[in-house]
């Protein structure tokens, strides 16, 4: 069935409904038959059915945004009443992402076959990964389903918005630093030549800064066709290794959190998946030392998961939550003393969410500090770069006319 689903393809339609007046819309099937099955279904007449051109058909890629859209739209629609199946139905063919109504259209036939929801979205891991899972089991067993999907959205869209705040602090610089770099290039490439030419005709000795200027430029023209390929082949090793070698991800991390400025913003992002992970997963009634699993995963970091499931396994052995993170040395003591005072208290979930409110809070401020503070710095870098190699050539300029 899963094989099959994945098979389905957009269709747009035309057709007419109970009352007769003309409608139109898009439906995911595996052929056109399917798709008048299902417009049958739901009364409607379909008079013209036509397959949707990939040509110019959205992106079809699932994105974590898509699956925070998609928790809170199904909550939406259960608290509102409307059954499971239908609520499936209404969202995934309302959806203008081909491949994400696909995903709920195969989750949909899993549960009109007879599977529980969880189950059905346990069979499409790479979407719906164990926490989600866990939840939506959760909330199945106690009846509370739309609850369970509304605490899911939340974490979902709190958890994303941290993610998009340090791409968004990460991108800027490395785009203006990328520019930065073409420009070089092209002055070394195409412009300092033209001032070489220039000043061979001068007939005196150019001072030391612009001889060390051309050299460079004579070198990157004359080796640039090597150097492109080294760097290109030594970006796709990099990426390469560090997509399957799951050692190499956790020397990254380890050195990502020690770097100044950047390290304390991943440090405090990590924090806060922890708690607001804990918060959801201990609130949906799910057991602690279960629960620690997932959070372990969603904490974005190698270290951080690490020390998680030693808690875990440190909490299955009796040992209080508040000494096992302790041990691990990587937790602020702030976060430590709330955590003991909801173990305490009985209110872990709430004090959990507090931690994830003020860490969340907290990594917007550093972003948006360290976004200004990288200004100037860009501004610097690149005045150091454009500059210095225009101040070069015109240095024996000024000094002919000094001369003068």
């Amino acid at each position: 069935m899963a094989q099959a689903a994945a098979k389905q393809v957009p269709f747009n339609w035309e057709g007419l409904d109970k009352q007769g007046k003309p409608i139109k819309g898009k439906v995911v099937a595996a052929s056109e038959a399917a798709v008048r099955n299902q417009l049958r279904a739901r009364g409607v007449v379909a008079k013209k059915i036509r397959k949707q051109s990939m040509l110019f058909a959205k992106s079809s890629s699932i994105s974590a945004g898509d699956i925070a859209i998609f928790s809170r739209q199904l909550a939406t629609m259960l608290s509102s009443g409307i059954p499971l199946v239908q609520a499936l139905d209404i969202v995934g063919n309302g959806h203008d992402n081909p491949g994400m109504q696909r995903l709920i259209m195969s989750v949909k036939s899993e549960v009109e076959g007879g599977n529980s929801l969880a189950s059905a979205l346990a069979k499409n891991p790479l979407y719906f990964d164990d926490l989600f899972v866990s939840l939506v089991e959760a909330g199945e067993q106690a009846g509370a389903l739309e609850t369970l999907l509304d605490k899911i959205a939340v974490y979902k869209e709190k958890t994303e918005a941290i993610k998009k705040k340090i791409k968004k602090a990460l991108f800027y610089p490395s785009a203006v630093m990328i520019v930065a770099l073409v420009v070089t290039g092209i002055l070394l490439i195409f412009v300092i030549p033209e001032f070489e030419n220039l000043f061979k005709g001068f007939g005196a000795d150019l001072p030391a800064f612009t001889r060390m200027v051309i050299d460079l430029s004579e070198f990157v023209r004359a080796q640039g066709i090597y150097i492109a390929i080294c760097v290109g082949a030594a970006g796709y090793t990099f990426f390469y290794f560090k997509k399957r070698s799951r050692a190499m991800r956790e020397v990254l991390d380890r050195i990502s959190l020690k770097l100044p400025i950047v390290g304390g913003i991943l440090d405090k992002s990590c924090v806060a998946r922890f708690a607001r992970t804990l918060s959801t997963m201990f609130s949906a009634g799910v057991p602690l030392v279960e629960g620690l699993e997932s959070v372990a995963g969603a904490t974005g970091s190698i270290v951080y998961e690490k020390a998680v499931l030693r808690i875990r396994d440190d909490v299955a052995t009796g040992m209080r939550l508040q000494q096992a993170m302790q041990n691990t040395d990587l937790f602020p003591n702030m976060v430590i003393q709330m955590i003991a005072v909801g173990e305490e208290s009985g209110s872990l979930d709430e004090m959990s969410a507090k931690v994830a409110d003020f860490y969340e809070d907290d990594v917007d401020a550093a972003v948006d500090g360290m976004s200004s503070l990288l200004e100037p710095l860009i501004m610097a870098i690149l005045g150091v770069l454009v500059g210095g190699l225009v101040v070069a050539m015109y240095l024996p300029i000024f000094k002919m006319g000094a001369v003068v």
